[in-house]
């Protein structure tokens, strides 16, 4: 259920443009959507996550200069910006303290080595790089609409490569955490 809330304006704005042809109206329906989204979850939850914020703060800036503006330009900078702020922070979080980020996000679910933590990390630093610098590519070398399906389902289709690449890396490491565990 979480996972479709946060999909929510991403689906509506796909949706508006699919029915409109029109990016700079689904652009303006996105920013309220957003809105809407957080105030909901603050309603349910009493929470909003950081990365939430984030997002959000961005759909207003990039998605408000896309209506001022016109240019569609801003909003197809969102996904990247939001990516790459990610990385740097992911990446930042290997420095910072004595936890990675993932290890603070997964550290209570799972119990992995050190050396496992720091190279999930890195993954999701250049998965985050990645997905923004394709994010441009798209942009720029493909048809408005054809960015528009990229930003739904190939970003999608992509994070849940990752995420079950994820899993498989995780299950080679929590075996031999496991392991190691019953053996002493």
């Amino acid at each position: 259920m979480k996972l479709l809330l946060d999909f929510l304006p991403i689906i509506i704005f796909f949706i508006v443009y699919k029915t409109t042809n029109d990016i700079i109206l689904a652009t303006a329906i996105l920013i309220p959507a957003t809105l809407l989204q957080m105030l909901y979850t603050w309603i349910r939850t009493h929470k909003i996550e950081k990365m939430q914020l984030v997002t959000l703060a961005l759909v207003v800036i990039l998605g408000g200069a896309t209506v001022i503006f016109q240019d569609k330009t801003f909003i197809q900078w969102k996904p990247t910006v939001v990516n790459w702020l990610f990385g740097l922070t992911f990446l930042g979080s290997q420095f910072i303290g004595s936890k990675t980020i993932i290890e603070r996000l997964m550290g209570s679910n799972l119990s992995l080595p050190h050396f496992a933590w720091r190279t999930l990390n890195i993954a999701w630093v250049v998965f985050f790089l990645a997905m923004g610098a394709l994010n441009l590519f798209v942009a720029y070398s493909f048809s408005e609409e054809t960015w528009v399906n990229f930003k739904l389902f190939g970003m999608l289709g992509l994070t849940v490569i990752f995420i079950i690449a994820q899993g498989v890396y995780l299950s080679r490491h929590i075996d031999n955490t496991e392991s190691n565990d019953s053996n002493n």
